[in-house]
């Protein structure tokens, strides 16, 4: 089956990023306007969810509801509490200040996990980078409400999406590399060891590099209920192109699917049948197309 993408919003002046379903709507990020719209497919119309988000990129909701994000600009994993107060998780690792995280996953446990590359155009010009690694970090939950983090990854440069398979025991991490051109941009797939830490990866797969240069790799990434990993990936620049790539949990890639945009960005399913494919990209528009596939999420 082709998947046909129907354009839902115009460009928008900046990227729209994070999308997540709640079982009736759609969220999604306007980063650079510092806001979460909302798509509401009976009425068809977006509106303005919250404001004053500070840059905020992934979204992700917990088993119970809860919505957190990744505050670029705060340098901070939040939570979006419904009486319209923000509260700061996540943002000291060993004492100094997280950079700029980007995408996260909720396991069932409630921990976050969470990718921690540095986004310079996320911040202010006065913000400096602390950190001397770019890595996947996890923020616990404690007792008394408060978060614990730490350092999950050692091997990543610039990692990006990040997945947690169905049975919890893989954690899928986008390798984006994208300010270096001498090494490819990879699907990696960690073990989730019983204490929390991370196995040796595996390269599920290589986007690779030819004359024109360095292809783009995954941005955002979503499960369906097979556990297959439907990704965003591509640029007009090189390679192949803006496509949504379909990869079995082997790394097999099963299909892939044009899309009408240059440089997707992440991508959900929703809809009462949960088959409907989101997808957000970097001129901050949203899409939509329904497909043969039939997604999942922890919640709802």
């Amino acid at each position: 089956m082709s998947w046909q993408f129907e354009t839902l919003s115009k460009p928008q002046g900046g990227i729209s990023e994070g999308p997540v379903w709640d079982g009736e709507a759609l969220y999604y990020t306007h980063i650079q306007a510092s806001r979460i719209l909302r798509f509401d497919p009976k009425t068809q119309e977006i509106t303005e969810a919250r404001g004053g988000t500070n840059r905020t990129n992934g979204l992700c909701f917990d088993a119970e509801g809860r919505l957190f994000g990744c505050c670029s600009g705060g340098r901070s994993i939040v939570r979006f509490d419904p009486d319209g107060s923000t509260v700061t998780i996540a943002d000291h690792l060993d004492g100094q200040r997280i950079n700029t995280p980007n995408d996260l996953a909720v396991d069932k446990r409630g921990r976050i996990w969470f990718t921690n590359p540095w986004n310079a155009g996320n911040t202010d010009a006065t913000e400096i980078e602390e950190l001397d690694n770019r890595s996947v970090l996890r923020a616990d939950p404690e007792a008394d409400g408060s978060y614990t983090v730490s350092r999950v990854t050692f091997d990543t440069t610039m990692p990006n999406g990040v997945l947690i398979s169905i049975d919890q025991q893989t954690l899928y991490v986008a390798e984006s590399n994208s300010e270096r051109n001498d090494i490819d941009r990879e699907l990696r797939a960690y073990p989730i060891n019983q204490d929390g830490s991370l196995g040796p990866s595996r390269v599920l797969h290589a986007f690779g590099k030819d004359s024109t240069g360095v292809h783009r790799g995954i941005d955002g990434m979503c499960l369906d209920r097979d556990g297959n990993i439907i990704a965003t990936a591509g640029w007009d620049r090189s390679g192949p192109g803006p496509l949504i790539y379909v990869f079995a949990p082997s790394g097999r890639v099963i299909e892939t699917h044009r899309v009408p945009c240059d440089m997707p960005t992440n991508c959900c399913f929703g809809g009462p049948a949960m088959t409907t494919l989101f997808m957000t990209n970097l001129a901050g528009q949203l899409f939509r197309a329904e497909t043969d596939r039939v997604g999942w999420i922890m919640y709802p």
